[in-house]
């Protein structure tokens, strides 16, 4: 089966050759972890190839580094900032088998939405809501709103490591220490009403927002403490079956959008 991926645009041969050798030795590092999970609805798991819809991923941009190792080849595409210090996050996450979207909140925002539009079409889609310049774990309303607009369920992952490296960075980026754990509390998928007006939009973002946080903090302490959990389950890298494309989506207008999005 033909992948959907497409190429990244065209950067300098030290770029392109930076991003292959980052991804590969991203892929080994991330190999030597104990890597679990539990999942709300396992359906949700964009490598079980279950169900015709494709969704919407949120995660903390910190935890960046999981479901890139992990959950390549699901057919994915992932919003990344414009700026130039996530040109060599979009190269290594073309060759770990993502597809990438260009934009922000402060760059190029509504092209991005729309690109993401098109391609929730074939699809499932990532976001990191508190990228590209936070504040940390602040979600922005861009998922909430593409979740709304196309009426697509949106899947909050809680991601943690145990005891990790940070980086002195606005989102702390989360290094895992080699053969540690790593952990992903996965909730339901989240069915928003259509057309949310703004104040729909900010009560959706802040229930979004908490969710995320809860579950966070649950796969943090999951994987300092190192306990069991019922119904966990291993987390290795997968290929999965595209999903199946989304029924026809409705329009974007241009009235309604967010004041600001992912």
């Amino acid at each position: 089966m033909k992948s959907s991926q497409q190429r990244p645009p065209k950067t300098s041969l030290m770029m392109g050759l930076g991003g292959l050798l980052a991804s590969q030795a991203v892929r080994s590092w991330m190999a030597t972890l104990d890597c679990r999970g539990v999942f709300y609805d396992r359906s949700v798991d964009p490598a079980a190839g279950f169900g015709g819809s494709p969704r919407i991923y949120v995660f903390w941009h910190e935890y960046i580094l999981l479901p890139l190792a992990m959950r390549g080849h699901c057919h994915l595409a992932m919003l990344l900032s414009q700026h130039r210090d996530a040109d060599i996050l979009a190269r290594v996450a073309y060759h770990m088998g993502f597809d990438c979207v260009r934009g922000s909140t402060y760059r190029g925002g509504a092209r991005a939405i729309w690109s993401m539009f098109e391609r929730s079409r074939q699809q499932h889609l990532t976001i990191t809501p508190d990228g590209p310049r936070g504040p940390r774990r602040r979600l922005a309303q861009g998922p909430v709103y593409l979740a709304s607009r196309l009426q697509l369920p949106l899947v909050v992952m809680g991601l943690g490591f145990d005891r990790p490296w940070r980086v002195n960075s606005w989102d702390r980026f989360a290094i895992p220490k080699p053969f540690s754990r790593a952990r992903a509390v996965v909730g339901p998928p989240m069915h928003l009403p259509p057309d949310l007006d703004r104040a729909g939009l900010e009560e959706s973002r802040q229930r979004v927002e908490r969710l995320l946080n809860c579950l966070t903090a649950e796969a943090e302490a999951w994987a300092a403490a190192g306990t069991r959990k019922l119904g966990e389950v291993p987390i290795r890298p997968q290929i999965a079956a595209p999903p199946q494309p989304a029924p026809q989506l409705p329009a974007i207008g241009d009235q309604q959008r967010p004041a600001r999005a992912a």
